[in-house]
Order: structure tokens, then C-alpha cells, then sequence
């Protein structure tokens, strides 16, 4: 799937998500004076650009600035299967307006660079993977998308050069100790393998080696939420995609996430998505009846 979002005149986002077992090619046109951030948030990706016959890997958790202002060109894309990807492109007029006060400051805007073709990879730091998996996990009234994308593109490209010009930005000491971060992810993934059934803070503690504190610390500074926040919101979105694909009722999806009682479920939903699952499946239905009418 390719979805391109122009947030205002200068800056688009476009998400690239693949959750089939294929590979998905897209392409995109670059005017020249274009500058383009493409972030890795699951899976692989490669960038063939058609007017330099080169390509980039781009990797999970890995982000790529790309730089040609001399030259218009096709960028293409290969997604890799189960991958996400998030592209900001930016023209230079509005780049310089967002930096203009301390243009210095950004080392992509020197004189030198701008005449030459630039390209630098980096490393997607865990306030950037939040905002990242906001992008792709939102529930948001229509109307509201646009405003909401626009911020998070301005976030996203503050905390980038923030990161990009100092690589000891993070506030966190735990964060400096990577060990510790690949033990968070593990316990990310726990979570998630047993969601029905999750094991206590102590159990998850003592099964990725870390402390209980600094479990809470490190998963708190890495998602921007508490251990069975992060759970709870977890879990109603993918109770969402259940109810979604039509295949199950109510209660089945309930005790799919680990919801031994149908209220419990039906309470936490509400609490998520300011509906009961009820009343979100008739929605879909009538939607649904809509669009067949429409067709015929």
C-alpha cells in the first residue's frame, strides 16, 4: 500500500506499508529541489534512483536522507515483504523557512552540499520510532488526518536533526547501554507473542534479565508508554483489525486478546476508541451496504 499525504505546499508524506509476502514496488517523481527523509520502521527496503543508477539499502530501524537539488528524477522503491517505511519530502524553500533563523546550524544547508549530490544514512533513535508508530497506529476523525500528519512530519524532522547534529541528544543514561535496549525489545515482543495471557512486570523482568525499575524506566523512555499501556493499546488495535476482517463477533474477539468477559472487553474499546465494538461493526456493515448500493 502507498498512501501520499500533501500536507502543505512543500511537504508530503507518503507511508509505504507491505504486510504481504511479496514484494511491493513503488515509484515516486522528484522535482528537482526536493529533499526526501526515508525512515525504516519494520522490515527492509531498497531505493533505486534511475538518474544515478545506484542503489540504498534501507533497514529497520534505519533512517536516509537523500539530497540532489540539481536534477529532477524517478526514485523507486522495493519493499520487502512485512516492511513499513515513512518518506518525508521536503522542497529547499521550505526547508530553509523552517530554518531559517539558524540556518547554520544544519549542515545538509551549506553552500557546499547544495550543489552536490548528499546522501547519510542514520540510526532511528526511540523518540523517532514513537512518532513513526503513531503514523501508522492513530484513530483520528477524517477530517482531523491531515492536521494530524502535519504535525507529526514537523516532529519527526525536528527530532531527526536533532539527533543527526548530536549523537549524545538522549537524556536517558539507560538508553546509552544497548544491551539494554535489545532487552526492552525483547520484552516488547513477549508482550505482544502473549498477549492474551501476559506474563506479571516480575516474570518479564527476570525473563529479559533486567530489573523490574529499569524495565519500567527503559520501556517507558522507548514506546512513550507504560509496560501494560503500551499492552492495552496494543491489544484494541488489533482487536480492531479483527472485527475489521469480519471473521469474528464480538466475544470471540474479546477472548482472542485475553478478555474472559464480554463488559471487560466491551468497557476497554469504548475507553480506546470512544465506541463499543457493537456499535463499530454495525458501522462497518453499513458502510459496506453503502458502497454495494453505490456499485449497483
Amino acid at each position: 500500500m502507498q498512501e501520499e499525504i500533501k500536507i502543505e505546499d512543500g511537504l508530503t508524506l507518503i507511508r509505504f506499508q507491505n504486510d504481504s509476502s511479496e514484494s511491493f514496488f513503488a515509484q515516486h517523481e522528484i522535482s528537482a529541489g526536493l529533499l526526501q527523509f526515508h525512515f525504516g520502521l519494520k522490515g527492509n527496503a531498497l531505493f533505486l534512483s534511475n538518474h544515478d543508477h545506484c542503489a540504498l539499502e534501507l533497514k529497520e530501524e534505519k533512517s536516509l536522507i537523500l539530497c540532489n537539488l540539481q536534477h529532477q528524477s524517478l526514485l523507486k522503491l522495493e519493499l520487502s515483504p512485512n516492511s513499513w517505511v515513512i518518506s518525508v519530502i521536503v522542497s529547499i524553500n521550505k526547508f530553509h523557512s523552517l530554518f531559517s533563523v539558524q540556518a547554520d546550524y544544519i549542515s545538509i544547508l551549506s553552500p557546499d552540499k547544495k550543489k552536490k549530490k548528499y546522501y547519510a544514512e542514520g540510526t532511528i533513535c526511540p523518540s523517532m520510532a514513537v512518532v513513526l508508530s503513531q503514523l501508522f497506529h492513530y484513530s483520528l476523525h477524517p477530517s482531523l488526518k491531515n492536521l494530524y500528519y502535519k504535525g507529526k512530519g514537523y516532529e519527526l524532522l525536528s527530532l531527526y536533526f536533532n539527533k543527526m547534529e548530536d549523537p549524545n541528544a538522549v537524556q536517558c543514561p539507560f538508553l546509552i547501554d544497548e544491551d539494554n535496549v535489545l532487552k526492552i525489545k525483547k520484552a516488547r515482543e513477549i508482550l505482544i507473542a502473549n498477549m492474551a495471557e501476559p506474563p506479571g512486570l516480575q516474570q518479564l523482568a527476570d525473563e529479559i534479565g533486567l530489573n523490574m525499575k529499569k524495565l519500567k524506566i527503559g520501556f517507558k523512555q522507548i514506546y512513550g508508554d507504560t509496560v501494560y499501556g503500551f499492552l492495552f493499546d496494543y491489544k484494541m488495535d488489533f482487536a480492531l483489525k479483527l472485527l475489521d476482517s469480519g471473521s469474528y463477533n464480538v466475544n470471540e474477539v474479546g477472548l482472542k486478546i485475553g478478555y474472559s468477559t464480554g463488559s471487560h472487553f466491551i468497557a476497554g474499546f469504548k475507553k480506546k476508541f470512544s465506541t463499543t465494538p457493537k456499535r463499530y461493526l454495525m458501522s462497518i456493515n453499513t458502510n459496506h451496504k453503502n458502497s454495494i448500493a453505490f456499485i449497483d
